[in-house]
């Protein structure tokens, strides 16, 4: 079975609390901007984690690359 962008939307989507999720990619590769606030107060590599604990074992087994934009509610907003 071939991971598609809105597989990896749906998953993020039901692990974690977002206001924009976007998600694209060829199959191999993918880039996601998440924007969540449980993002709020973390640094970089720690909404890193929190995207990877919701993805489990589907980033070892299904995800081979995946580059994400991590923002909160706020940061988003600033940047229009």
């Amino acid at each position: 079975m071939t991971t598609t962008a809105e597989n990896i939307r749906g998953y993020i989507a039901a692990g974690l609390e977002c206001s924009r999720l976007e998600v694209e990619g060829d199959g191999q590769h993918f880039r996601a901007v998440i924007v969540s606030p449980a993002f709020a107060g973390k640094r970089s590599v720690q909404r890193h984690q929190i995207v990877y604990a919701v993805l489990g074992d589907r980033m070892r087994e299904e995800i081979h690359a995946l580059s994400m934009q991590t923002l909160t509610p706020e940061e988003d907003q600033a940047n229009g």
